[in-house]
């Protein structure tokens, strides 16, 4: 397996605390809060995309340290004077979502990109970890 995701019952018992608390009219956890995530295998690379809507580009930080891969990003309140909130379901503040890499993806080569509210993070699969065909050579034995 080439990422290490936490466990799916906690993240849904996290996602129905996050969603209780905002109805609650208190803000999330911020730890996966407000930050789906989707990972693609490809042949050379796999693909991380974050629903990051509303988020400052200035604001995203990804960072990789010892096989952790830390994406951070913040949506500030956006209230002119003279304006009050009577409906609060967005999520604001600071929003962070670790991905735990294997050592067969290339932490030195990670790229990050941010468009129409997603950012997709490239994470190349190292040389011996791809697919390769093995020839198979006909008439010949293999001692073991």
């Amino acid at each position: 397996m080439l990422l290490t995701s936490i466990d799916p019952f906690v993240q849904e018992f996290e996602r129905q605390f996050d969603r209780a608390i905002r109805q609650a009219g208190l803000s999330g956890r911020g730890e996966g809060a407000g930050m789906p995530m989707d990972g693609i295998r490809r042949a050379d690379d796999v693909v991380l995309r974050f629903d990051l809507p509303g988020i400052d580009p200035g604001s995203i930080e990804v960072t990789v340290d010892r096989g952790v891969l830390t994406v951070s990003a913040r949506r500030e309140e956006e209230f002119g004077e003279g304006e009050r909130v009577f409906v609060r379901e967005r999520t604001m503040g600071a929003f962070t979502r670790r991905v735990y890499l294997s050592e067969h993806l290339d932490a030195d080569a990670i790229e990050a990109a941010y468009n129409n509210g997603v950012l997709a993070v490239r994470i190349p699969v190292l040389e011996q970890a791809k697919p390769r065909k093995i020839a198979v050579q006909a008439q010949k034995a293999i001692s073991n």
